[in-house]
């Protein structure tokens, strides 16, 4: 049983970073800021606003990822309000909320959205022509695990 998940044109696009890759997310929006202005964007707390206020660019800002905002964020996949997330963590430095975000990380597989994690994979992905055109994303089919049984 196949099936697919629409991204529209108009991409939900969520704004992540840890603290010490805010400023390359922040310098990356600016630099993105014509192309991310005919998507919506969603960001954690702090990193939504510190890009709202570096670019302009109009951002439905959510909590601050360890008070909950990435799991805001999760359920927002879940419930096909976002489609894409831009994701700058960084691998050098202990969060104290890591299972949030492979939680986060985990659900934006399970929903087969695109997810960039670095800035190059970040700059792929935005310039993709699929960024602007309406995407039929393929679904794994999860039938099997959903009917499982469960021992009592």
């Amino acid at each position: 049983m196949e099936s697919t998940r629409k991204l529209h044109a108009k991409k939900r696009i969520a704004l992540v970073a840890h603290d010490n890759k805010k400023q390359e997310l922040i310098e990356w929006s600016l630099y993105n800021k014509d192309t991310l202005a005919n998507h919506e964007l969603y960001a954690t707390g702090t990193t939504g606003l510190l890009i709202e206020q570096a670019t302009g660019l109009s951002i439905h800002r959510l909590m601050s990822g360890p008070m909950g905002g990435d799991q805001q964020l999760g359920a927002m996949i879940a419930e096909e309000k976002i489609g894409v997330v831009i994701f700058f963590w960084d691998p050098m430095e202990a969060q104290p909320h890591d299972p949030d975000i492979k939680a986060l990380l985990r659900i934006g597989v399970v929903w087969n959205i695109p997810i960039a994690c670095d800035r190059s994979t970040a700059d792929f992905l935005i310039s993709s022509p699929l960024m602007s055109i309406e995407y039929e994303a393929k679904m794994t089919d999860y039938s099997k695990y959903m009917t499982r049984k469960i021992p009592v």
